[in-house]
């Protein structure tokens, strides 16, 4: 009985959220994208407060940092540092 009412309540999620998939994708597309900038910001130049605290993530976020620069419309990667193309 409980199988059932699992499946009932996933079936239920799938069909609310289809016709959101592609608004639900955009919008964490964009949050990642402002997170990239604020986490590379101090290296573009911007002044970045919480640089201390980010740099920690760098090792993290690099294997996603080329598809962040080609979906900012950057063909090479803006920084010297990171040689990812």
């Amino acid at each position: 009985m409980l199988e059932k009412f699992k499946r009932l309540i996933h079936l239920y999620d799938e069909i609310i959220r289809h016709p959101h998939k592609t608004e639900i994708a955009r919008e964490l597309r964009d949050e990642d994208d402002l997170f990239f900038l604020l986490l590379y910001s101090d290296m573009l130049g911007l002044p970045n407060p919480v640089f201390y605290y980010t740099l920690e993530l760098y090792p993290f976020m690099l294997e996603k940092f080329h598809d962040w620069h080609l979906r900012m419309g950057m063909e090479h990667s803006p920084l010297e540092g990171i040689r990812c193309c």
